[in-house]
């Protein structure tokens, strides 16, 4: 009887007939959008798209001091004229630069890091097999701020480092512990930092390619860099004293303690969706630290580069939250 009752409506009422074609038009829209990333109500969403609001994962992350910070000068870098490095250690310690390291003696020492640590320059350039062109090495004290000039001596010879793809990395700093009381005090033992100097056959601008930290367990973390919305033009930057680090193995995290001045910078950033709380979360693989904790459950991409966000981890940590 009811179906009858609607088939003579649907015959005989206009009305009746513009309310079904127009609600029809309406899903087939919020669908298509949805499909497009815009957001569509609640109401209209499938039960599968309701369940990938949930919050995302958040990675467990295990707090570690970092001793060693090496950056690098501002001078000119070249293979001939060498390169200015500027360390930064809590204790003293002893900066390694091997040029011209072999890019296949460099991977076998640090896969043997995992037996026996490379906590010493003495275990680097024995793990190295002296598989290096030059070695130039400085103490540096826990208060020095100064540049160290690094360079292959003009006796060499050396200009280049051959044609690409090269079998030598151009230069290599390892920052070490120089006391072997620090080395106990410290869970990470050693900065690895492999860095590109232009020279005559290849003029890349000098800048580091990768970092590693190797921890006195015979684990290796790579260093990465944060990335934050700039206070002007709104274009993601760097910072230099904030780095986490992303573990060799998939089930564990270390997150290396900032520095006060760092830590200052942080408080200042402001959540880029809320523009009200502090930035607190970081989103992977991404690595933007833009949103607060309010925030970061109502989003499946990263609203500064739109990345599919697969999990967050929180930037600052209090005294008892640390592991």
């Amino acid at each position: 009887m009811a179906a009858v009752f609607l088939v003579t409506l649907y015959e005989y009422s206009p009305l009746f007939y513009i309310s079904v074609v127009f609600l029809c038009f309406v899903v087939t829209a919020a669908m298509v959008l949805g499909w497009f990333g815009f957001d569509v109500p609640v109401i209209l969403r499938s039960s599968d798209e309701t369940e990938s609001l949930l919050p995302t994962p958040e990675k467990q992350m295990v707090q570690m001091t970092n001793p060693f910070i090496l950056e690098m000068g501002p001078g000119p870098a070249s293979v001939a004229d060498g390169v200015s490095l500027r360390p930064c250690c809590l204790e003293p310690c002893v900066l390694s630069c091997f040029w011209g390291c072999e890019v296949s003696a460099l991977q076998a020492a640090l896969k043997a890091h995992q037996h026996h640590p490379l906590s010493t320059p003495q275990c680097l350039q024995e793990a190295l097999q002296l598989r290096y062109h030059h070695c130039h090495s400085f103490h540096i004290g826990s208060e020095d701020r100064e540049e160290r000039r690094t360079q292959i001596p003009a006796d060499q010879g050396i200009a280049d480092f051959g044609p690409l793809p090269r079998e030598r990395y151009p230069l290599v700093s390892v920052l070490t512990l120089a006391e072997p009381e620090a080395r106990d005090t410290y869970n990470i033992v050693a900065s690895l930092t492999v860095i590109h100097v232009p020279d005559d056959k290849y003029s890349l601008s000098a800048r580091v390619l990768f970092q590693y930290l190797l921890t006195s367990q015979g684990n290796m973390f790579e260093l990465k860099p944060l990335f934050m919305s700039a206070d002007s033009g709104g274009v993601s930057e760097p910072p230099d004293s904030e780095q986490r680090t992303q573990p060799s193995e998939p089930n564990e995290a270390c997150r290396v303690e900032p520095s006060p001045v760092a830590e200052e910078e942080l408080r200042g950033r402001d959540c880029v969706v809320c523009q009200n709380a502090a930035v607190s979360k970081v989103l992977l693989p991404c690595r933007h630290a833009c949103v607060c904790d309010s925030c970061v459950s109502h989003f499946q991409h990263c609203p500064m580069c739109r990345a599919f966000v697969q999990e967050s981890f929180t930037l600052t940590q209090g005294p008892a939250a640390e592991q």
